[in-house]
């Protein structure tokens, strides 16, 4: 991961009511970092963030795991959807929808992956079969969130779009308590990132070198 040792690893101190802006500000500043990783280190960083994730107890004990398709230079996720696929887990994957909510639908494999165009934004890999509806998260074990950093409160930094707030919200509503697991990279685990009210903790973080813990894994 020596394309990634490059990058400093710095504390962020933010809050208050320029927490919006904050939050832009930085998203600007990982996703520079992450444009300049090359392919090769993109692809190492794949392979051993799954390795990480594979031995989590909470997706060794999975049945059903939401995940996402790792897009640009993104922590890669297509090995370890594999292989939770081949050990019988059920992998759900999202479909966005045109009000940025999230529809979901099974993995079966690469094969099963549609490159969808939304607008102007990035084209995502989306499952091409049945669509479960927004709720068919609330039957996950595990939801893999995508992000941009995480801070020492399991707080997580998103892109912004707001897709993943409303699936927290859909989690929170119904009662549902998934384990909630960021993939990033080791430069992206910071000291602390802006939140807000709406903002949920995560569990645990995987990244390349290994697993961050910030609840004990049998936490509701």
């Amino acid at each position: 991961m020596s394309g990634l040792g490059r990058v400093r690893e710095r504390p962020v101190e933010h809050g208050g009511p320029e927490a919006e802006g904050d939050k832009r500000t930085l998203r600007r500043e990982f996703l520079g970092v992450r444009n300049r990783l090359t392919t090769d280190v993109v692809r190492e960083a794949a392979e051993a963030l799954a390795e990480h994730a594979l031995e989590l107890p909470e997706l060794v004990r999975a049945r059903t795991v939401a995940a996402y398709v790792s897009v640009e230079n993104e922590p890669g996720t297509l090995t370890l959807l594999d292989a939770l696929l081949a050990r019988g887990v059920r992998v759900l994957l999202p479909a966005l929808l045109p009000d940025h909510d999230l529809d979901w639908g099974a993995y079966g494999g690469e094969g099963s992956l549609a490159r969808v165009q939304h607008g102007g934004k990035m084209a995502l890999f989306e499952p091409s079969g049945e669509r479960l509806g927004p709720d068919a998260v609330l039957g996950a074990d595990v939801v893999l969130l995508p992000g941009l950093a995480v801070d020492a409160r399991g707080m997580r930094l998103g892109r912004g779009g707001g897709s993943y707030d409303r699936v927290l919200a859909r989690l929170e509503r119904a009662g549902a308590h998934p384990a909630l697991v960021v993939l990033l990279y080791d430069t992206e685990v910071v000291g602390r990132v802006p939140a807000e009210g709406h903002d949920r903790p995560v569990q645990a973080v995987v990244t390349p070198s290994g697993t961050r813990r910030f609840t004990s894994p049998d936490a509701p």
